[in-house]
């Protein structure tokens, strides 16, 4: 009967934690805004609404049917960056992992347009190229470029040499090493670099709004700022959150259906 009963236990055990793991974001949902409710309780709504305030100013928005179009600007400018960066940097990446030349020319320039703010040279971008959707998907596609550059290099780089030399010994060629060893064994963590610049590209289409737009979540908050409404900003960070926490989930899913176990 020992025996019998102890894989149940096993069993029970294993749905507990499944069902668990399950309700922990959503319970790490609730502890927030119950958090931010209580929070709010201490400051006028004009410093810190609360989550039922913002609640209502979203039912607003959204049944005069200003809100939609707004995230709808900001997830095809995120999304637009992230493909065109993401493009890039993958070609980038391969060729500073697979060339030593490339890598002496292109290095020094990737890591020095990291030290100046995408902020900072933003304006020039809307000066050369327009203040239009373009511009904006350019400025998300720079936020994008390095992440996914750097880890597109490292994952082509850490596939293991005696793989290489498994290749070249079966004389595969070089689209062969590419499509079946390179791009199978660098996945993970091309994907990983996905991930984060699924999220970095919804900060470059905001810095996008703020500067230059007429639409976009970046635009609501900076239109939020200028009356002093309060839970109008807070609606376009939130906003923000799910466009960002969308972007990423995708990027997970896609992770998932392309590296199954």
């Amino acid at each position: 009967m020992e025996r019998l009963t102890k894989p149940l236990g096993n069993s029970e055990q294993t749905r507990s934690a499944d069902v668990g793991a399950k309700a922990a974001p959503l319970l790490a949902v609730l502890a927030f805004l119950a958090a931010w409710h209580l929070l709010s309780l201490r400051y006028p709504p004009f410093i810190l609404p609360g989550p039922l305030a913002v609640a209502q100013v979203f039912a607003q928005k959204l049944g005069d049917g200003t809100l939609l179009p707004h995230a709808l600007t900001t997830l095809t400018e995120a999304l637009g960056g992230l493909l065109a960066g993401g493009a890039v940097g993958a070609v980038c990446g391969y060729l500073i992992a697979r060339s030593p030349l490339a890598e002496r020319l292109l290095s020094p320039f990737i890591a020095a347009s990291q030290g100046i703010p995408v902020v900072a040279i933003a304006p020039l971008l809307f000066i050369w190229f327009g203040s239009g959707l373009g511009a904006k998907i350019l400025v998300c596609a720079l936020v994008v470029f390095f992440p996914i550059t750097i880890n597109v290099a490292a994952g082509v780089r850490g596939i293991p040499k005696a793989w290489r030399d498994l290749f070249q010994a079966m004389r595969a060629t070089r689209r062969e090493i590419l499509f079946k060893l390179e791009i199978p064994g660098a996945l993970p963590v091309i994907l990983a670099g996905l991930r984060i610049g699924a999220t970095l590209s919804v900060i470059g289409a905001v810095i996008g709004e703020f500067l230059s737009s007429t639409s976009g979540l970046g635009f609501l908050i900076k239109q939020g700022t200028g009356l002093y409404d309060t839970p109008l900003v807070m609606l376009g960070v939130v906003c923000i959150m799910i466009v960002a926490l969308g972007l990423y989930g995708g990027a997970k899913a896609l992770e998932k259906l392309a590296i199954k176990d």
